[in-house]
Parts: structure tokens; C-alpha cells; sequence
């Protein structure tokens, strides 16, 4: 049985800065309303799913959070049984963090969210208003606008004329992009945190173009009343100019020596492998993800560098670890440790030649389950699932997040979460056969299991997941038109959740602007400034 970690011992814990994980096992939206500022959301209801990518050392000393020590409890016994001995569960969970006098925080991946207004603050990084940029454009001004958000983000809404460029793109496109150093670069997002690191990476490459910050970004361009584009793609040129790739060769000297970013030859990677017992490791690919899947390092994660800075909790979950990049462009890894180095993270090296000589794996990044073996359970295919549902003999239930399950699932399938299947049964009608689903059936098959244990109910899994049945040419509806739960699994964006989203946007814009107060009360997190 785990053990209980009082807050004023895991607060030193902290302090002391060797090797610690903090788990926050409830579902998302329940983590965004109020959390640990170190603390990784990793929901039950995925735990297998994430688990080795973000805690990869099983000896790494973990401590679990939830609100009442129920999660932690179900999920301590998990970790025991992968293999995890050193787990401890945060005593009076997230209520016992505040009433001990310690800062908590609501939203989501705050650490990288507060060092992007903290690096505005002590870098003074420039801004730009909606108004001003809209006035330059219509007078027809020499000036490129970068998007520096992931395109799948950039199709939902984007400034007109933008091209989008994620965020460790930005130092190896510009020179293409922006050739005339007279040309003045505007990078924006959707908000604030990627557009100040985004700005200010290029400014830290030391491109002699004028760089500023779209304040506000997206939200703040609609909030002024001016028009966004959706559904766009352009985006930059996969071919470097020769001159690009000279440029960008002299920021990897520039970044390198400020920062003092170390590069590590194979038989340095090695040698850290071989300590991986001892030391966490992780080996982070930060290339875009079709170059990822053309062919990437055996045993290495994929992170494209912007959102790694952006969402830095989500993948490198054990603070003090060691973390390698990988890019055979270099200057996406080289830009992408400087924010890191910055952010505290000591030990961050760059590999040097990646893929010579290596025989190289394909494909997106696979699940590293600990365990399904004991998952297998009855399964039942696409057709047979379609006939059961005609004769009533099956209701499905899916475990896929709220917003797939919304855009679309199984006609007359229940929105369920895996971590709370005895509530979610309490809602579903007759005594018929249970299937689950998910997206591509992994989550049903490790949740299967559990469920026989809390029903006499039949439980089946669908093979394959929604997946197969969409594969098998099968119908879906959309909404949220069955929910056995509430929806709580995900964090919706400010422009994303309720009818007033104009508010919700000032308030979630007011609400990145107070992290810097709020990080210096807290006092834990492990920012530092470089000099120029």
C-alpha cells in the first residue's frame, strides 16, 4: 500500500529539485478548476496510455493526487503491479495542498503558461495591438504574420494573411519567409503564451527583422471586432533555401553559445542510456510529425518542439530528469533547449548527426502500455455489434474523450469515463450485453475487465474500437446525445465552452496575466534569465 506524503514534505520535495513525479489522476476538466503548479494531469481513466512516455524510469519517486485519496488508491495499486515501488499519495489530496497555506492553480499546462508571461515580464518582449496590425495591413506595410500554433489549431480560426509556422518552425522558416530584414514579423496564437515565446525566439535567434508579439492573439483580434479566417492551410515551404539553411546554421552557433546547450555524440547518448535506471531519460523527436513518421530513433518520443514548450508538463512529467532532442535541422532542437534550459531543466542535450547510421523505426508514436495482456476480454466485431444493436441485445457504451464522442460515435452509444463505470451503469437502461469502445479499442479493452467486476451484465469489447466500425463503412451520429457522465474529461477553450465566449475570453486572457503574481507566491517554480 502506498504511503501518505504530508503537503509540507512533498513542498521540500520540490524545493530539493532531484528527480520527482506528481500525477493528478483526475480528468482534465477537474484539473483545470484547481491544482498543484508542478503537478502532470494524467487521468485515470488513460494512465496506461501515458505512463511510460511521461514516467519512462519506474523507480522515479511519483507522487498521486486526486481530491479525496480515492483515484490515488485505485491508482497506487496500478502502479505497484507495472512495476512502480516508490509511489506516495499527497495526504488530504488537492484540499489538503491549500489548507496547508500552499497556491493552487486552475487551468491547464501552467508551468509553460507562466514562464511565457514571465518571459515577457523580464524580457520586456514587444507587442503588438489588433488595431495597430489591422491598420498596417490595410495600408499595405512590408510585414508577414507567423501563426505559431499547431495547423489543426490554425484551421479553427486564423489572423487573414497568416501563414502558420509552429513555434520551433519559426528560427529555421523565417529566413524564407521574411528574407528582407526591412520586413516586420508578427507572431500570434490564439492567446498569449505562444506568441510572447514565439516572438521572442526569433529575437533571441538574433534575426535583424522588427519581431512583435500579436497581443492577445487570435482572441484579442476578435475581441477588437475584426474578422478571423477559418478553415485555412497555408503553411510554410518544406524546401530550405540554400541562404535559409546558412542562417539558420548561424543561430544554432548563436542559441548554443548563449545557453549553453550541450551536444551529445551517440556514445553519449548511450552511456546515458545505460544510467536510465538511476537518471530518467527521455529522448524527445521535435521534428513535425510527418517527418517523425518517415523515420525516427527507436525507443524516441514525438513532441514537436513548440507545443513541448508549450505543454511541457504533459511529456516531460519527471521534473529533474534528463532530456536529449532530436532534429537532424538542429535548429529546432537548439531553440527549443534554450526555452528549456530557461525554464530549469539542467540537464538538456542536443544529439549530434540523429539518424546517421541508424536503422530507423516508422510510423506515429505507438502506445508503451505497461500491461494489456490481462486485458483481453470477449470482443465483438463490427457487424456483429451492428446486429446485435438492431435486435436490442447490446447497449454500447464509449470511453472515447467528450469532444470525439461529440464530433462522432455509434448511433445511440453513451458518453461514459472509464475511472467512474459504476456511476456511468447506474444510468444505463435494460439489462442488455455492454459493449465498449473507444477510438481504436484500447481504452474498451483495458476497461472491460474492470467492468465485469461491477456488473452481471455480459461485457464485451468492441474490436478495433470506433475505428473499425467507421472502417467497416458503419454510420455515426454527432452531439452529445447519450451521456451517462458529466463531461469533465476535457478543458474546453475559452472560445470553445458556453454562449457568452466573448467573456470567456477575457477571462481567460486576464487570467494568463496574473500567473506572474501568482508564481511568485507559490514559489516553486525554477525560471531562470540569460544574459544577452
Amino acid at each position: 500500500m502506498a504511503r501518505s506524503i504530508p503537503p509540507a514534505e512533498l513542498k521540500r520535495r520540490i524545493r530539493e529539485k532531484d528527480e520527482l513525479a506528481i500525477l493528478d489522476l483526475r480528468e482534465e476538466g477537474a484539473h483545470s478548476r484547481s491544482h498543484l503548479f508542478y503537478g502532470s494531469s494524467l487521468p485515470l481513466s488513460r494512465l496506461e496510455l501515458r505512463l511510460l512516455d511521461m514516467v519512462p524510469r519506474r523507480s522515479t519517486p511519483v507522487v498521486l493526487v486526486d481530491d479525496d485519496g480515492s483515484l490515488s488508491a485505485r491508482a497506487a495499486e496500478r502502479l505497484e503491479a507495472f512495476g512502480y515501488p516508490d509511489v506516495a499519495v499527497l495526504e488530504g489530496g488537492v484540499p489538503g495542498w491549500e489548507a496547508a497555506g500552499y497556491v493552487l492553480f486552475s487551468g491547464v499546462h501552467v508551468p509553460s503558461k507562466a514562464f511565457g508571461e514571465w518571459v515577457e515580464h523580464h524580457c520586456s518582449t514587444p507587442h503588438i495591438e489588433a488595431a495597430e496590425l489591422k491598420a498596417m495591413m490595410d495600408a499595405g506595410e512590408d510585414l508577414v504574420v507567423l501563426d505559431s500554433r499547431p495547423m489543426d489549431e490554425y484551421r479553427v480560426m486564423n489572423i487573414p494573411t497568416s501563414t502558420d509556422v509552429p513555434g520551433a518552425e519559426l528560427a529555421l522558416r523565417v529566413h524564407d519567409l521574411a528574407p528582407d530584414p526591412n520586413t516586420t514579423v508578427v507572431v500570434n496564437c490564439a492567446g498569449r503564451t505562444r506568441s510572447i515565446i514565439g516572438a521572442q525566439s526569433l529575437i533571441n535567434a538574433g534575426i535583424p527583422n522588427r519581431v512583435t508579439a500579436l497581443k492577445n492573439g487570435t482572441m484579442g483580434w476578435h475581441l477588437a471586432g475584426f474578422e478571423l479566417e477559418r478553415g485555412q492551410s497555408r503553411r510554410y515551404a518544406e524546401t530550405l533555401s540554400s541562404e535559409a539553411r546558412a542562417r539558420a546554421e548561424r543561430v544554432v552557433e548563436h542559441v548554443a553559445r548563449r545557453y549553453g546547450i550541450a551536444s551529445i555524440d551517440k556514445a553519449g547518448l548511450a552511456k546515458w542510456r545505460a544510467e536510465a535506471e538511476r537518471r530518467t531519460l527521455y529522448v524527445v523527436d521535435v521534428r513535425a510529425a510527418e517527418e517523425y513518421e518517415a523515420g525516427h530513433l527507436p525507443g524516441s518520443i514525438w513532441a514537436p518542439g513548440g507545443q513541448l514548450v508549450q505543454e511541457t508538463e504533459s511529456w516531460l512529467a519527471t521534473l529533474g530528469a534528463r532530456v536529449v532532442l532530436v532534429d537532424d535541422a538542429r535548429v529546432r532542437a537548439y531553440m527549443t533547449a534554450s526555452w528549456l534550459k530557461q525554464m530549469g531543466w539542467d540537464e538538456v542535450a542536443v544529439l549530434a548527426d540523429p539518424f546517421d547510421g541508424e536503422t530507423l523505426e516508422t510510423g506515429p508514436m505507438p502506445y508503451r502500455l505497461p500491461s494489456i495482456a490481462e486485458a483481453a476480454h470477449d470482443s465483438i466485431a463490427p457487424a456483429e455489434l451492428e446486429a446485435a444493436l438492431a435486435n436490442d441485445e447490446a447497449v454500447v457504451i464509449d470511453l472515447a474523450l467528450s469532444k470525439d464522442y461529440e464530433a462522432g460515435h455509434i448511433p445511440g452509444a453513451w458518453f461514459a469515463v472509464r475511472a467512474r463505470l459504476a456511476h456511468a451503469f447506474s444510468r444505463l437502461p435494460g439489462t442488455r450485453t455492454i459493449v465498449f469502445t473507444s477510438a481504436d479499442g484500447i481504452v474498451a479493452r483495458l476497461a472491460a475487465p474492470e467492468a465485469s467486476e461491477l456488473t452481471a451484465r455480459p461485457v464485451k469489447a468492441l474490436a478495433g474500437g470506433t475505428r473499425a466500425w467507421v472502417d467497416a463503412g458503419l454510420p455515426l451520429e454527432s452531439g452529445l446525445t447519450h451521456m451517462a457522465d458529466e463531461r469533465d474529461d476535457i478543458w474546453l477553450k475559452p472560445y470553445e465552452e458556453g454562449d457568452d465566449r466573448e467573456e470567456n475570453m477575457r477571462r481567460y486572457l486576464a487570467w494568463e496575466l496574473d500567473l506572474v503574481e501568482n508564481i511568485e507566491r507559490d514559489g516553486d517554480h525554477r525560471f531562470r534569465l540569460y544574459p544577452a
